[in-house]
């Protein structure tokens, strides 16, 4: 599979991180002796499933490298308008491409490993898209002092990731279903009118599951698609403000606590499928099928 990063982000300077970047690009702030997306890059380098990486918003002076065959795009001003253009390019290398890998500059904590995770969970089946969750137990015990902002559900809180997979013909194709996403992030009006007011008030009185919000989103939106209960928390850990770069910083840059709070997260495929029973623990040990109801609590 491809991966498109996303690295087009310039922060204004009314938001919190434009001392840190000052007019430039934010994937390319310091993280622990390298720029934060050369962190994200080195991931995709050791990941087995990765064939080809595009980068979008950035050109070949930025400097930073990658062992799988790199390809730049240049920046296209809109957000939704980056994830067309990489996927296009994407198109381009390969069209027999079917789905694409997207991950954010942002997220310098990712290995190779949760890189395969995310690949591996996905492909079990063929929809539209694969939206990453990440449990807040998960997220507070790997990084605590995150201060993430969580979905709360009636069998989980959770926090979205910033790596998924879309199939590549719904992102170059019809682009209302993205715009509608994108508007409805910080507009509870508007994320309201996306799922259905009943949802909405269902989900504001913690009365939805996951797999019933997936089923309702994915309904409106005339898609398919999964919400893939993901074990690790790095997934998810975005840098946005300036105590969550601090955070990554020190952790990044203490290689020995980083592995010692990795011992024993194993990839599981923690998956839910809306109006479709879970495929999570089919053909696993018992010891495996233990672990991933863990992760899913």
């Amino acid at each position: 599979m491809d991966a498109i990063v996303t690295a087009g982000g310039i922060p204004l300077p009314e938001e919190p991180l434009y001392p840190y970047c000052e007019g430039r690009a934010k994937a390319m702030v310091d993280v622990a002796g390298k720029p934060m997306i050369q962190w994200v890059l080195d991931a995709l380098s050791s990941a087995r499933t990765i064939k080809n990486v595009i980068i979008v918003g950035l050109t070949e002076k930025s400097g930073v490298t990658c062992k799988k065959r790199l390809y730049f795009v240049p920046n296209q001003g809109k957000m939704l308008d980056n994830l067309r253009a990489g996927v296009e390019k994407a198109q381009e290398i390969n069209k027999r491409a079917r789905h694409v890998l997207l991950v954010s500059s942002d997220i310098p904590a990712i290995t190779g490993e949760m890189v395969d995770w995310v690949v591996e969970a996905a492909i079990e089946t063929d929809d539209d898209i694969y939206y990453n969750v990440i449990p807040r137990e998960v997220m507070e015990e790997r990084f605590p002092g995150s201060k993430r902002t969580y979905t709360h559900l009636k069998d989980m809180d959770v926090c979205g990731g910033d790596m998924n997979v879309a199939r590549a013909k719904m992102v170059t194709g019809e682009i209302g279903i993205w715009e509608k996403i994108a508007n409805a992030r910080k507009n509870p009006l508007k994320q309201a009118a996306l799922i259905g007011f009943d949802a909405f008030f269902a989900l504001i009185f913690r009365q939805m599951t996951l797999e019933r919000a997936v089923e309702k989103v994915t309904k409106r939106l005339n898609i398919t698609g999964r919400a893939i209960v993901c074990p690790y928390a790095e997934v998810g850990m975005d840098v946005d403000k300036p105590h969550q770069l601090e955070l990554v910083r020190e952790d990044l840059a203490t290689p020995k606590k980083r592995k010692k709070k990795a011992v024993g997260k194993k990839p599981k495929k923690g998956a839910k499928k809306a109006g479709k029973p879970s495929r999570k623990t089919a053909g696993k040990p018992k010891a495996a099928r233990e672990k991933t109801k863990k992760a899913a609590r």
